[in-house]
C-alpha cells in the first residue's frame, strides 16, 4: 500500500510505494511517479552465477529508486552500430531490477499494465536506454514497467551443471514481481500486456508457450522478432569455444572463476559469426523440458496460450540495420548470384524461391532480394503462421477478451516509414521511438535522424496504448484476408496481404521440400526462425543477432581461401558463414515456376563468398 500521500499536481513530495520487501522512493516528473531501479531478485552473482533468481533481501527503511540500477554485464557494440543504438552502462551488481512509471501510485486506481522486455541479441541492450522512458505510456494512463535481465553467456550459456536459460528465468521472476506489487504503484494485475522487441519478443514467445508464465499477462505484443527455440548445439558451442580461448573447462564452476571483464570480451570476440544473415554460433533460449518443455512455435500453432490476444508485426526493411552500419550491403551487392547462394543456404531453400523474388521485385539488386528473403524466412513467415493459428477457430467468441479456452486474435502490422539516415530504409528497431513516443530524444535521433514525424508517433503509439486497454488496436484481426495495418509516410491504412505473394513461394517451397528424399541436398524449410535480434540485436540479435537482431550483430568472419573448383568443402572450425550445409546450392537448376522470369544463375561453390569479406568489416559488436 502506498506510504505516503501524494499530490501528483503540486508535486510536493516524492512517491513512496511498498513493495514484498521494502519500501521504494520515486520521482515526480512531469505529474508522472516515476521509481528505478526497484529490485524484482537478488544480484546474480557469487553463489548466485548462472542460477535461477531468488527474490532480494528484504531491506529497512525507505530506498531510494530515482535513478536506473545496474545494468547486466555486456559487451560495448561495435562503432558502426554505436553511432545507430544507445546502450548506457551503469555499474554494479544488483542488476536484476525494473523501473515503474505510473500516473497513479494508488491501490484503488487499476490501471492497464504494460511490461517491456528490451532486446539486444540476448547480448545487448538495457531498460536504462532513453528511448524507452516511459512516461508517454503513463502520461496516457497506463502503468509502465521496464525490466534488466541477464545477458550472453550469463543468461542464456548452457552448461551441465547449471539450469538452462537463467535469463529467461528472470523475466519470469520480473512478471511474478508485477503481479505480487504492481497493484500499489496503482496497476491491475489482471490486465497486463508484456511488448517486447527483436530478441525481448521472441523471449515474449517462448513465455507465451510456457506453462510456468500462465496468468502471468492476458495480452502480448511481438514486435521484429518470433516464437522459436535455439539449437541446443549452436549455443554449446558459444559456450566451447569461449572455454577453449579461456583454456578452462565449459562449465559453469570454471566460467564463474574467470574475471567478467575477460569473460565480455572473450564473448564479444567469439560471438562474432553471429547473425541472422551469416548464421554461426550464437546464444539463445532453448528448450530445457521446464520452462520451455517444447518448441514455442509449435507449441503455439497447436494452441498454447490461445487466450492471449496478440499484437504482432516487422518493419519493412528490417535487413537494412544488419547489412548498412557494416558496409555489408554493397559486398552483398557485388556478389550477385553467389550472395544468393548463400542465401539460399541460410534458409534452407531451393532456386525456386530467389527466383520468385526476382520475378516479384526485379527492380531491387542483389542485397535487398537478399535481404527480404532472410528477413521473410526469419520473421515474417513464423509470425504469419501464428497470426494463422489465432483465425479461423470455429466455436466461441473470438473477441480480444475471449474467455477459457477460445482463441483471443491476432493484430498484424508493418512499419514502413524510412529513416531520416541515408541507407537504413524502415529498419530494425526504428518503430521503437515512435512506439514509445520519444521519437525526440537525441538516442532515437541517432536511428531515425532530425524530423521524425509527431504524428506517425501518436498513431503508433496510441495503438499500443488502445490495444493494452481494451485489446482492439484499431484495425481488424487477423483472418483469411489477412489485414495488415501499415504505418508510413501517410497516413496508416489497412492492406490485405501485402506479403502474400512472397510467403506464397516458402509454401511452395514447404511442399516441395517434404516431396524430396530426405537425404537430399536441399534441406525443408520448416517456417521456424533462427534468429540469435534485436542488434537486438540482437535480430537476436543480430550482431548479435539482430537477436535481437537484434542488431546487432552482424559481424563478417575472417576471410578464408577460396576454393579451387568444384563443391565448398566443409569449414573447419566456426560452422558455415552462411548458415547452411556445404552442399545446400548445389540441387540442379529447376524449371521457373508459372508466371516467373528467368532463372536466377546460382554458382555452385560457396565457399567463393569468403573471398569478399574482410575481417571486422561487418559490424563488430
Amino acid at each position: 500500500m502506498a506510504v505516503d500521500t501524494v499530490d501528483p499536481v503540486a508535486e510536493t513530495k516524492d512517491p513512496v510505494v511498498s513493495t514484498p520487501y521494502g519500501a521504494v522512493r520515486g520521482r515526480y516528473e512531469n505529474g508522472i511517479a516515476v521509481f528505478r531501479g526497484v529490485p524484482y531478485a537478488a544480484p546474480p552473482f557469487g553463489a548466485r552465477r548462472f542460477r535461477p533468481p531468488v527474490p532480494p533481501e528484504p531491506w529497512d527503511g525507505v530506498r531510494d529508486a530515482g535513478a536506473f540500477g545496474p545494468t547486466p554485464p555486456k559487451p560495448p557494440y561495435s562503432e558502426a552500430f554505436s553511432r545507430l543504438l544507445a546502450d548506457p552502462v551503469v555499474p554494479g551488481d544488483d542488476c536484476l531490477n525494473l523501473n515503474v512509471w505510473t500516473p497513479a501510485p494508488d491501490p484503488a486506481a487499476r490501471l492497464p499494465v504494460m511490461v517491456w522486455i528490451h532486446g539486444g541479441a540476448l547480448t545487448r541492450g538495457s531498460s536504462a536506454v532513453p528511448v524507452y522512458d516511459g512516461h508517454a505510456f503513463a502520461r496516457d494512463g497506463v502503468v509502465l514497467v521496464s525490466i534488466n535481465y541477464r545477458l550472453g553467456v550469463e543468461g542464456y550459456g548452457l552448461f551441465p551443471d547449471a539450469p538452462a536459460n537463467p535469463g529467461l528465468r528472470d523475466q519470469l521472476a520480473a512478471l511474478e514481481w508485477v503481479r505480487e506489487s504492481i497493484t500499489r504503484f496503482g496497476g491491475d494485475p489482471g490486465r497486463v500486456t508484456v511488448f517486447g522487441e527483436s530478441a525481448g519478443a521472441i523471449s515474449i514467445g517462448a513465455l507465451l508457450a510456457s506453462p510456468r508464465a500462465r496468468g502471468l499477462f492476458r495480452r502480448a505484443v511481438l514486435q521484429s522478432g518470433p516464437p522459436e527455440a535455439s539449437d541446443r548445439d549452436k549455443v554449446r558451442r558459444m559456450v566451447r569455444r569461449m572455454a577453449t580461448r579461456l583454456k578452462i573447462p565449459a562449465t559453469a564452476e570454471a566460467f564463474a572463476a574467470v574475471d567478467r571483464d575477460l569473460l565480455l570480451r572473450t564473448q564479444a570476440d567469439v560471438g562474432r559469426l553471429s547473425s541472422p544473415v551469416l548464421g554461426g554460433p550464437a546464444f539463445g533460449i532453448v528448450v530445457d523440458g521446464d520452462l520451455v518443455p517444447r518448441d514455442p512455435m509449435e507449441a503455439l500453432a497447436e494452441g498454447a496460450a490461445a487466450d492471449v490476444g496478440l499484437l504482432l508485426g516487422w518493419t519493412r526493411d528490417e535487413y537494412r540495420l544488419w547489412l548498412v552500419p557494416g558496409g555489408l550491403l554493397e559486398r552483398v551487392d557485388r556478389l550477385g548470384p553467389v550472395a544468393l547462394a548463400g542465401a539460399m543456404a541460410r534458409c534452407h531453400c531451393g532456386h525456386e524461391v530467389p527466383r520468385g523474388y526476382r520475378a516479384l521485385h526485379p527492380q531491387d539488386g542483389t542485397a535487398d532480394l537478399v535481404g527480404q528473403m532472410i528477413t521473410d524466412h526469419l520473421l515474417r513467415v513464423p509470425l504469419h503462421r501464428l497470426a494463422d493459428a489465432r483465425s479461423g477457430t470455429a466455436g466461441g467468441s473470438s473477441g480480444p477478451d475471449a474467455p477459457g479456452g477460445d482463441r483471443a486474435p491476432a493484430h498484424v502490422y508493418e512499419f514502413a516509414w524510412p529513416s531520416n539516415v541515408p541507407g537504413l530504409g524502415a529498419c530494425h528497431a526504428l518503430e521503437l521511438g515512435f512506439v514509445f513516443d520519444t521519437a525526440g530524444v537525441p538516442e532515437a535521433a541517432k536511428l531515425a535522424g532530425e524530423g521524425a514525424p509527431q504524428e506517425l508517433a501518436d498513431a503508433l503509439h496510441g495503438a499500443w496504448v488502445r490495444f493494452a486497454v481494451d485489446g482492439d488496436p484499431g484495425w481488424a484481426a487477423w483472418d483469411a484476408s489477412h489485414p495488415v495495418r501499415i504505418f508510413g509516410a501517410g497516413d496508416p491504412h489497412t492492406v490485405n496481404g501485402p506479403r502474400d505473394r512472397e510467403l506464397a513461394l516458402w509454401e511452395a517451397e514447404s511442399a516441395r521440400a517434404a516431396a524430396r528424399p530426405a537425404a537430399g541436398a536441399t534441406r525443408r524449410h520448416t517456417g521456424r526462425s533462427t534468429v540469435g535480434a534485436l542488434g537486438a540485436p540482437v535480430l537476436a540479435s543480430t550482431a548479435q543477432p539482430p537477436a535481437d537482431p537484434d542488431p546487432v550483430g552482424v559481424q563478417a568472419p575472417a576471410p578464408a581461401a577460396p576454393a579451387a573448383s568444384g563443391p565448398a568443402a566443409p569449414a573447419s572450425g566456426p560452422a558455415d558463414p552462411v548458415g547452411g550445409p556445404p552442399g545446400a546450392a548445389e540441387d540442379p537448376p529447376a524449371a521457373a515456376p508459372p508466371g516467373v522470369g528467368t532463372p536466377v544463375r546460382i554458382p555452385t561453390p560457396l565457399a567463393v563468398v569468403r573471398r569478399f569479406r574482410r575481417p571486422g568489416s561487418a559490424g563488430r559488436h
